[in-house]
């Protein structure tokens, strides 16, 4: 057999390990059906929060200024900048793309489960475990782990070759990284289109008030009620479609740390290392983090 062809043997068995364990024996499990049971997800309060401090911001600015907030809120306006954003959006991304994105933004408002220490302990254990009793012993626990990435990496590690294994979990890093990236590019060009749709907006609002030019009193006040769509557009773009772009980006990034992280004690398993080695190994993952990122 070639290389790419047990390359894609890898992958496919890897893909194929999610649904092996899923439809396990519930028998096997019932002993460990309190670890395996999956945590709420919790509202992230610092998205949340950063959300709620950017319209709060906004609209005491609004308020300070003496401007009623009424005044802003123009129907045909928001009408115009969201439909045509979302028009736009539609024709440039494909059906399959755009849900994606809109998936993922869902799931930014959700904290992430348990964080990268607890992540190292568990691999840990499992070295632990495949150095004293072997790696077949491994089989069981692994059904315990709430990971799927992890479940279906080190199912794969316990049938395959390290080259296999590393071939096969690589190229699903890098999927899920380029999906990632797409879905960030999708809320870029919708942040894109925004301002200038805007600008359409602001446009159809003078002309309307155009035809009304020899009421001096009502130009000056259409003027300004035009120009909310234009404050839309901008708004959208930049304190909602584009913010929400970078935070899939930097989701993206933390998630392929740790599927890294994952893809590197299956290596230690693999290859039998010594659960000392193996945890300076993994643990330079969370030194690499303080040093990015310093409490």
């Amino acid at each position: 057999m070639s290389a790419a062809q047990s390359a894609v043997a890898a992958v496919r068995r890897l893909a194929s390990s999610e649904s092996r364990f899923a439809n396990s024996d519930l028998a096997d499990n019932s002993a460990v059906d309190h670890k395996r049971e999956t945590p709420r997800s919790r509202i992230d309060t610092w998205m949340v929060g950063g959300v709620t401090l950017t319209f709060a911001a906004l609209v005491a600015g609004i308020a300070a200024t003496g401007v009623p907030i009424s005044y802003f809120l123009q129907p045909s306006g928001a009408l115009i900048v969201i439909g045509g954003t979302l028009g736009a959006t539609i024709v440039t991304t494909p059906k399959r793309a755009l849900q994606r994105a809109a998936r993922r933004v869902l799931g930014l408002w959700r904290e992430r489960a348990g964080s990268r220490e607890e992540l190292v302990e568990e691999l840990m254990s499992y070295i632990r475990v495949a150095r004293s009793k072997g790696v077949l012993a491994l089989e069981p626990l692994i059904r315990e782990s709430r990971n799927d990435f992890l479940r279906s990496s080190f199912t794969l590690a316990l049938d395959v070759t390290k080259a296999e294994l590393q071939t096969a979990i690589e190229t699903k890093i890098r999927l899920r990284e380029r999906e990632g990236e797409t879905d960030a590019r999708t809320l870029e060009s919708a942040g894109g289109f925004s301002p200038t749709i805007g600008v359409l907006g602001t446009v159809v609002g003078l002309i309307d008030v155009l035809r009304r030019f020899s009421d001096l009193g009502a130009v000056a006040s259409g003027v300004g009620m035009a120009f909310a769509s234009t404050l839309y557009g901008i708004g959208l773009a930049n304190l909602l479609l584009l913010p929400l772009a970078q935070r899939i980006r930097a989701g993206v990034a933390d998630a392929f740390e740790r599927e890294e992280l994952i893809l590197e004690g299956a290596i230690c398993i693999v290859d039998g290392v010594h659960p000392a080695l193996a945890a300076e190994r993994l643990n330079a993952f969370l030194e690499n983090r303080t040093k990015e990122h310093p409490e």
